[in-house]
């Protein structure tokens, strides 16, 4: 059975850091992209950062390139986002997510993924 457990959300000030951690099982890294994906309230999902073993580089949404890192750990079955400079506009309930399909040759969608964790909430206050 596949399972992807986030944590990390919290509360913190603009310009501020949080990490945020994809505890992943049933899966391997090898097999699957792992994403993470923000919905803020009354907005639809959108893809945040993704990181597969399959592609060169990882993706980042254009709202988060030089602010957020996406990376993973193996031997912990973990992904990790690192979120630096926080905005305001980055307040939403945050998702991991794993796509059985790594390569796409193209930005992983929401529609894209198989299998999701229950989020995580980040609220940036200004």
């Amino acid at each position: 059975e596949v399972q992807l457990q986030a944590s990390g959300g919290g509360l913190v000030q603009a310009g501020g850091s949080l990490r945020l951690s994809c505890v992943v099982s049933g899966l391997s890294f090898d097999d699957y992209a792992i994403g993470w994906f923000r919905q803020a309230p009354g907005e639809e999902r959108e893809a945040v950062s993704c990181i597969s073993s399959s592609e060169g580089r990882p993706y980042y949404a254009d709202s988060v390139k030089g602010r957020f890192t996406i990376s993973s750990d193996n031997a912990k079955n973990t992904v990790y986002l690192q979120m630096n400079s926080l905005k305001p506009e980055d307040t939403a309930v945050y998702y991991c997510a794993a796509d059985k399909t790594p390569l796409r040759y193209r930005a992983h969608s929401v529609g894209d993924m198989d299998y999701w964790g229950k989020g995580t909430l980040v609220t940036v206050s200004s």
